[in-house]
């Protein structure tokens, strides 16, 4: 996948797919009892865990960090229903990747997402190389071995509306960093006041930029151009992440 407005690529015929499932939580659907982009960028987390722990590689690297995550909701999933998820590589490096994860419910629904991580080493936050086995078994499913990172989303400019994004303490993760997930939280608040955008199908996506602690005053500004909306949620005129959501 090359930019925002590429298709993301289809599950191969051949390789290591990974493949898990679960009920749908009460907790992750929202008033309308569809599963909220928060309960998914939760899911693909999971089964990326449960993923390195299928490959035996979860020891050697437990820390990974995520730069950019795409949803696609093709079809909503809803309340009730068991959630089938299938992860596999789409792109790699020997320090990062693209994961493309698909979640498909078996009452319906279809959400295809991809993440570009990154493994990291704890104790400096740097990047950190990849086994050998690790690569192996992501290479057969992508004749991209050579990923590189590309910013696809500029920040915005101008914003026509500025609203507070106040933090809670359940919103920081190991690093004392603010979770992925918690982003998405701030997307959910710039699809309440934009709802014709977000009508399936549409694509979201979240890049970010530098972490957010918690104490620190987050906004988020936005600005809507035809069925595109320009995301930015800042700390004071710092930009931390900048997310997209349109029409597909």
């Amino acid at each position: 996948m090359s930019n925002a407005e590429s298709p993301l690529s289809q599950r191969p015929d051949e390789g290591y797919v990974y493949e898990t499932s679960w009920p749908v939580a009460t907790a992750d659907v929202d008033d309308r009892l569809m599963l909220r982009l928060d309960g998914v960028a939760r899911y693909i987390q999971e089964a990326g865990a449960e993923n390195l722990v299928d490959t035996g590689e979860a020891e050697a690297h437990p820390h990974w960090i995520v730069n950019r995550t795409v949803i696609d909701v093709i079809e909503p999933i809803e309340l009730p229903s068991e959630v089938t998820l299938r992860r596999w590589c789409s792109a790699l490096s020997s320090r990062w990747c693209t994961m493309r994860v698909d979640l498909v419910g078996a009452e319906g629904g279809r959400i295809e997402t991809e993440g570009f991580w990154i493994a990291v080493n704890a104790k400096t936050m740097t990047p950190l190389r990849v086994s050998d086995t690790l690569i192996e078994k992501f290479a057969s499913t992508t004749t991209e071995h050579r990923l590189k990172w590309r910013k696809w989303l500029a920040d915005p400019e101008t914003v026509d509306v500025s609203v507070a994004f106040p933090l809670r303490r359940t919103d920081v993760d190991v690093f004392q960093h603010v979770t992925n997930t918690a982003y998405w939280h701030a997307v959910h608040e710039v699809m309440a006041m934009e709802p014709d955008v977000c009508v399936p199908p549409y694509r979201t996506v979240v890049e970010y930029r530098k972490p957010i602690r918690y104490g620190e005053d987050v906004t988020i500004g936005y600005t809507r151009q035809g069925d595109d909306v320009h995301v930015a949620l800042s700390v004071d005129e710092d930009v931390r992440a900048a997310a997209l959501l349109r029409k597909l």
